[in-house]
């Protein structure tokens, strides 16, 4: 059944969803300084307390993608909240004990693993034709917004509460999107029709050949380009304290930058894709920039080139996920048909995400320094793009409409 009109509850609730379980993953970095000097975690420990997340994804995305095709949302939704919030709890009781801080990270990272699928899932089988491309661009803003959220409580925080103000908020965060889900609980918001799958062999549960192959391809650039991406996020606040010497509250503000800049890239992207622009294009252009930004930080340093920097690393970083979490829709279809979809390309995800905060941590403590991120992530960078021109070519010449 095709969708005519956009379900925009469920478009609400599926963009709710993923941007909680962005703030869960993200409310770490800014307070990251605070705890290394409070608590005295070793750094390839802090820097597992993001990569933790992964590896939950890593074992779940899959499970939970065929999970979400075969029983719905709403019992599995309430399960991940509640281990969420489990995990929360015991940051918050033992923050002394880095290891225990990794447990209740592991046990949020496992929410985070249905909540991140369930939420695109929902936004984008709430869409119709008409709004699906602003709506896929709306949906790739999940990790920024839920960074940016964590950014601006944090000030606050440090001024109040501190640090444990941001895990409060988390658990008053999921309280709330339980309810929320309770209510929503036999409607179309959390159980929308299917939307027609594209022309081409799909078979009905099961994705192989041709659709796979793309499928996994996508998820092998969102491996690596997700590696550069969270270990940039996860380091970036303490670089700015150790290198620059900023004071936390200036580290934090100096992170918003590229945040507040991708934000507002993937709703403009979104509405490129509705004006007819092919996926496949724009993703090799914003992994062009990306590459070429790495490449370029010899050059640029850190002041007004650094600023600038910033800026376009935001903007390049804005287009690659919008394209990246939009092939589901272009090589499946819609509806629950997707979620195994969505499972595959949040496995590339989530390896990235494993794998770029400890790369770094490991090369800091190699070097004592921060000189090999650039050489790394614009090798890392530069190979996503030479797939990306793949994946573009693929899907030009097959029978896919290559935009959402």
């Amino acid at each position: 059944m095709s969708i005519s009109r956009s379900n925009w509850t469920g478009i609400a609730f599926g963009l709710a969803l993923a941007c909680f379980a962005a703030y869960q993953q993200f409310k770490l970095p800014p307070v990251l300084p605070v705890l290394l000097e409070t608590y005295r975690y070793d750094r390839t420990l802090a820097g597992a307390f993001m990569s933790v997340y992964a590896v939950a994804g890593l074992a779940f995305s899959l499970l939970f993608g065929r999970l979400l095709e075969r029983k719905g949302v709403v019992g599995p939704t309430l399960v991940s909240l509640a281990l969420s919030m489990a995990g929360t709890g015991l940051v918050l009781a033992l923050p002394e004990s880095g290891w225990m801080v990794l447990l209740g990270r592991a046990l949020e990272g496992i929410g985070f693993a249905f909540l991140a699928i369930c939420g695109m899932l929902l936004a984008n089988a709430n869409a119709s034709a008409r709004h699906l491309p602003l709506v896929v661009g709306m949906t790739a803003a999940w990790i920024p917004v839920g960074q940016l959220a964590a950014m601006l409580l944090a000030p606050i925080a440090f001024a109040w509460q501190g640090w444990q103000l941001l895990w409060i908020v988390a658990l008053v965060g999921a309280l709330a999107l339980a309810a929320w889900t309770l209510v929503l609980r036999g409607s179309d918001a959390v159980d929308p029709p299917a939307a027609p799958a594209p022309p081409g062999p799909v078979p009905g549960a099961a994705i192989a050949g041709a659709p796979r192959l793309k499928l996994a391809i996508a998820a092998g650039i969102f491996m690596l380009w997700s590696s550069q991406y969270f270990a940039y996020m996860t380091w970036l606040p303490q670089y700015l304290v150790e290198v620059h010497g900023l004071p936390v509250s200036m580290a934090v503000a100096g992170n918003m930058i590229p945040v507040a800049v991708l934000i507002a890239t993937t709703v403009a992207v979104g509405m490129v894709l509705r004006a007819g622009v092919p996926v496949g294009p724009l993703l090799a252009c914003g992994l062009a920039a990306q590459a070429a930004i790495w490449w370029l930080v010899p050059v640029t340093g850190a002041d007004l080139g650094g600023v600038i920097s910033l800026i376009f690393y935001g903007i390049a970083a804005g287009i690659c996920p919008t394209c990246l979490l939009a092939m589901p829709s272009i090589i499946v279809g819609r509806g629950r048909v997707a979620a195994p979809a969505f499972g595959i390309i949040m496995t590339g995800r989530n390896i990235g995400v494993l794998i770029g905060p400890v790369l770094l941590a490991q090369a800091f403590e190699i070097t004592g320094a921060w000189d090999l991120a650039a050489p790394i992530f614009g090798t890392v960078t530069s190979l996503a793009f030479g797939l990306g021109i793949w994946l573009t070519v693929s899907l030009a010449g097959a029978r896919y409409a290559n935009r959402p």
